[in-house]
């Protein structure tokens, strides 16, 4: 129960986090927009974590599944920002 809380709390709002980012930088609108969308998306985000991490097999598997979300968040933001994408 531990590891669904935890995933549910930090790593849930850890993950909608970088969802905002990354949406704030791939869309392709002005960056105030953007940056709007992606804060509005990441409010369901966090609350598809939360849910997901209760509803999960296992805490392990909730946990790196939010993980691999997070991850895939971070590279799109890196590569959209370091390999040409937007400066």
């Amino acid at each position: 129960m531990i590891l669904r809380i935890l995933a549910a709390l930090p790593v849930g709002y850890a993950v909608a986090t970088l969802w905002a980012i990354a949406l704030s930088v791939i869309l392709p609108m002005r960056p105030e927009q953007a940056t709007t969308v992606g804060m509005l998306v990441a409010f369901a985000i966090c609350a598809v974590a939360a849910m997901w991490s209760f509803a999960a097999k296992s805490g392990w598997k909730a946990l790196w599944v939010l993980a691999v979300a997070g991850g895939v968040a971070a590279a799109l933001t890196w590569i959209m920002t370091r390999g040409g994408g937007v400066a």
